[in-house]
Order: C-alpha cells, then structure tokens, then sequence
C-alpha cells in the first residue's frame, strides 16, 4: 500500500515542473531589418499578451519630432493589431522636458482618455544628436 503512494507521489512530483500552457513565443518586428539588425534591436518584441516598442524617435523642434514619434508609434501598434487605447506604459526621453510638456494637446490627441502610466525624463542626449524626444511604449493585447 505504501508503494502505490509513493508511485503516485512521485508520478505528481514529475508532473510539477511541466507548465500547464507552452511559454508565449518571441516575437520580432522590424520597421527596416537591415538598419535594426545592424545596430542590434527589434522594433518591437511581441513576448506572450505584451508588445514591447524601442524608443521610436522624432527630430527638429520639439512639436514636429513629437508628432513624427508618436506617428512612428501608431504605424508599429497598428502593425501588430493595436492602438493607443492598448499602450498601458509609456517613457519618454526628450533633451528639452519643457519643451516637451507644451506638446501635451499633440500626445493627448493620440491616447485620448486612455492614458496610460507614463515615466518623462530629460536626457543630454539621444542616439543621435538631432533626435530630440525617443518614446517606447509597453501596450497589452486583448484577451
């Protein structure tokens, strides 16, 4: 009797480490391969119910790159089955914060009442020197 608990204990014990569903693929999204593959990033990795988007850039003053960003980043989203209304984490890397706070009616225009958490920084610098503000976004698929 002792044995067919310990068969059956161990029959479990072998069955805990198998996960009940396969672990998510890995996907990535290349806006242009060859410069991304060159430099060594995806545009944006789709990992389980999450698509997570490299900083997307906008150069010039500050208005224009933030509208040439966020435009960038509606083309990834809408490439991969997705909108604004799904981005649930924001960062923004601007070499001028203030500047960048008086785009607030362009970036509203495209969250509308979905905001999303959001992190804003000033840096010295982007990759290069005329890119002016860099956004990457977290955004999640429906279930």
């Amino acid at each position: 009797m002792n044995n067919k608990y310990l068969a059956l204990a161990a029959l479990l014990a072998g069955c805990a480490g198998i996960p009940s569903t396969p672990p998510a693929a890995h996907a990535c999204y290349h806006i242009n391969e060859s410069i991304e593959t060159s430099i060594g990033f995806c545009q944006a990795v789709r990992s389980g119910g999450k698509l997570y988007i490299s900083g997307t850039v906008g150069a010039g003053e500050m208005p224009a790159a933030t509208k040439q960003a966020y435009e960038g980043l509606r083309k990834t989203l809408e490439a991969n089955g997705l909108t604004f209304a799904n981005v649930v984490k924001e960062n923004v890397y601007a070499t001028d914060l203030d500047a960048f706070k008086k785009t607030g009616d362009i970036r509203k225009g495209y969250y509308g009442t979905n905001l999303p958490a959001a992190t804003w920084v000033e840096v010295k610098r982007l990759f290069l020197p005329q890119f002016a503000v860099e956004i990457e976004l977290i955004a999640e698929y429906p279930r």
